[in-house]
């Protein structure tokens, strides 16, 4: 079969690459054609577009970049219509992949499938209509997702997180073939403090000089920054000028599982350190603190930022942001899970529960099995 997938970031060029891995050993004729990346590409097929070509976040970025989204928005549309596949699958990236949904199911009458559910729980519910009327199939990660949309009456697949096999394929590897990751950076035999301050440039300007200065008043710790992809070096240094860090690239697992605890911003890393059982504190820095967290308290659909706590239903991790994100604050919280021990072992207990909610690996296969036999009925 002929498989057309659109991934707009890092992360989903990742999730797809295993997912068209997993579609070829479920079909052996199985073709591919895509907007993604370097993953994608080296898991085979046709790239049309880089995703570096597409990732505008935010309404200015957006605004500033229009003519540009509208331009790629068409070459996909032309190519799919084109290329003619079986099956259209779209990873994330909402903004851009809703439209495209439209226009396949609506123009061109193909199967429209999605695999990792936009955050529309978080406090776009009115984007389920999009998917009623556009999307046949929807393959969700997490596992409250399920729960959330059978309550507005759209039926979906769990299929289990694809970070769970990500993260055990690696610890399985590190097991077999002992990696020598501490000496190829240059690192001491002090113990690590993860610096995950975002994937893109202006999380990393709001979050990563406050984790460097936070970082600085534990000197029996060597903080350690985790490049995010296509960040250059230099958006690093620029602030770890002052307080000086190692900086390494593509090496967050090697990273993380070296690390004796780590400063997180929101996002899927919160839930990679997680599985990696690194106690954590999650703070991310908002502009207009006071008023974005009024907005978040009285205005989203959550109590929570965090995958860690969405999964559990609960604070199994500390979330300063918005008006919580301060230095003190910060401070506070490591020092707590650095040096408290029934703290430290309440949050990893606390792990073991999302862990367990989160089932076995194999969310790959799961999906690919599902897509498969949903198009041969």
């Amino acid at each position: 079969m002929k498989y057309y997938l659109i991934a707009g970031e890092a992360s989903g060029d990742l999730h797809a690459s295993n997912l068209m891995r997993a579609l070829s050993e479920a079909d052996t004729e199985a073709n591919f054609r895509f907007l993604g990346g370097d993953l994608m590409q080296s898991a085979g097929g046709a790239l049309v577009k880089h995703y570096r070509e597409m990732a505008y976040m935010g309404f200015v970025p957006v605004l500033l970049n229009l003519r540009t989204i509208l331009r790629n928005m068409k070459t996909c549309r032309d190519d799919i219509r084109s290329w003619q596949p079986d099956v259209v699958i779209l990873i994330d990236y909402p903004g851009f992949n809703l439209e495209i949904a439209k226009y396949v199911k609506t123009q061109l009458q193909i199967p429209v499938y999605y695999y990792i559910s936009p955050k529309i729980w978080a406090w776009k519910k009115y984007r389920i209509n999009a998917f009623r009327r556009y999307v046949d199939k929807m393959f969700c990660i997490l596992p409250f997702e399920k729960e959330f949309y059978h309550k507005l009456n759209y039926p979906v697949d769990y299929v289990g997180n694809p970070s769970v096999d990500a993260v055990d394929s690696f610890i399985r590897q590190q097991a077999a073939q002992p990696g020598t990751f501490l000496t190829e950076e240059g690192l001491t035999g002090k113990p690590i403090l993860a610096l995950l301050a975002g994937s893109r440039k202006q999380e990393i300007k709001d979050n990563l000089p406050v984790m460097l200065e936070v970082a600085a008043a534990f000197p029996d710790y060597q903080p350690v920054i985790a490049g995010a992809p296509g960040i250059e070096r230099a958006c690093y240094t620029q602030y770890a000028s002052r307080h000086p860090a190692k900086i390494v690239f593509n090496k967050t697992y090697p990273l993380l599982y070296h690390s004796s605890a780590a400063l997180v911003t929101s996002g899927t890393a919160t839930l990679e350190a997680l599985l990696f059982r690194v106690p954590q504190v999650v703070c991310y820095y908002v502009k207009t603190g006071k008023i974005a967290g009024f907005v978040f308290r009285h205005f989203f659909h959550t109590d929570y930022i965090s995958l860690v706590n969405l999964i559990a239903g609960r604070e199994v991790v500390q979330e300063l942001f918005a008006d919580r994100f301060s230095y003190p604050a910060i401070y506070t919280e490591l020092k707590r899970i650095l040096y408290d021990a029934s703290c430290q072992k309440q949050m990893l207990d606390g792990y073991d529960e999302v862990i367990h909610i989160l089932g076995k690996a194999g969310a790959s296969q799961r999906t690919a099995r599902l897509i498969c036999k949903y198009l041969r009925n």
